[in-house]
């Protein structure tokens, strides 16, 4: 699921890193996203997991504040046309150093596990 992740906050041509793999030691791009995966779990019915709920937070970080919202905002769009469940308009976000601001937004995909592919 990550990958379908990915590639939708690729399309915007930012870079996207895994939460947290960045070190300000090192230096931030000017703008970008990050992602976790906070939970996958599934649901079940007669012992069969049925369907898998992926549950990822989604943030973008930029040097231009008024990015940080704007783009948040289209990736919203993106994500859910992409099949994503989302909610919402984001919240603010730390992002441990001056030049950049942050905005995350938490999102969900429920894999249907009893459609073969």
């Amino acid at each position: 699921m990550e990958d379908q992740l990915i590639s939708v906050l690729e399309e915007f041509e930012y870079p996207v890193f895994l939460q947290g793999s960045l070190s300000p030691e090192i230096g931030f791009p000017e703008s970008f996203f990050t992602f976790w995966n906070n939970s996958t779990d599934g649901e079940f019915a007669s012992n069969e997991e049925i369907h898998t709920i992926y549950r990822y937070s989604v943030n973008f970080y930029s040097t231009d504040p008024e990015k940080v919202y704007n783009v948040l905002r289209e990736a919203v769009k993106k994500l859910k046309a992409a099949g994503f469940i989302l909610s919402g308009d984001g919240h603010s976000l730390p992002s441990g150093v001056e030049t950049h601001s942050g905005r995350g937004t938490e999102v969900q995909f429920l894999k249907n596990n009893t459609i073969t592919e």
